[in-house]
């Protein structure tokens, strides 16, 4: 495994993508998902340029933190958060990308206000219908707006969802369009601000097809580090 590699393997294929679909690369950003990797690993990347990673369990972002705190990391939580580990979380993460029902948006402006700071949240869709994956449905995302608009602390930059579990190009950017559509009418009817543009959409085995539909963030975990 040669994460400098990959990672130029990796950029070759963002570039092709952007070609490929009239988009400007400089709208896109990478996320390290960093499950199960280690310190070392996640530095040699951060070396690299790619300062935005994400976890998935709040244990493992506060030991990787925590080891890595001398290291130029930016963390996003990408997980399912449980309320009982909101404070845990809220005290190193820049974002919570996975902000799935009204009570985890309580528990995090909560947080927010006993430790005096803002957050930038998005809330995660379940756009393939798939019962294996978190996000609250197409229908719960107005309600779910309004709610965090009604949270002096938290600040909504997009949305966030994963691919269906199908290797159907037509499946898979299905869902990604529809969390676009999602995007495009909450700004249309002002449900939030027009710089709430963040799509977050496309792994390592389905990014081409998210860039295709409009992504600007992209969470890769095996393209950069290999399988687990």
């Amino acid at each position: 495994m040669n994460i400098q590699t990959n990672i130029k393997i990796l950029m070759q294929r963002l570039h092709i993508a952007c070609e490929q679909n009239n988009r400007d690369i400089g709208e896109m950003r990478i996320l390290l998902a960093t499950k199960d990797q280690t310190p070392e690993q996640i530095s040699e990347a951060v070396g690299a340029g790619l300062h935005l990673c994400g976890e998935n369990k709040v244990q493992e972002l506060k030991e990787k933190a925590a080891q890595l705190k001398n290291v130029d990391v930016v963390w996003h939580f990408i997980g399912h958060l449980q309320t009982n580990k909101v404070m845990d979380c809220v005290q190193i993460v820049n974002c919570v990308q996975s902000v799935d029902r009204a009570s985890l948006v309580d528990e995090l402006e909560k947080a927010c206000v006993q430790l005096n700071r803002h957050l930038d949240v998005m809330v995660e869709v379940n756009t393939s219908g798939e019962v294996s994956k978190h996000g609250c449905s197409p229908a719960e995302v107005d309600a779910l707006l309004t709610r965090i608009a009604s949270a002096k602390r938290l600040h909504v930059r997009g949305f966030m969802t994963v691919g269906a579990l199908s290797t159907s190009e037509k499946t898979v950017r299905k869902g990604f369009a529809q969390l676009r559509q999602i995007r495009d009418s909450a700004i249309e009817r002002k449900l939030i601000p027009e710089t709430a543009l963040e799509l977050s959409m496309g792994m390592s085995a389905d990014l081409e097809w998210a860039v295709a539909e409009g992504s600007t963030l992209i969470r890769v975990g095996s393209a950069i580090f290999g399988g687990r």
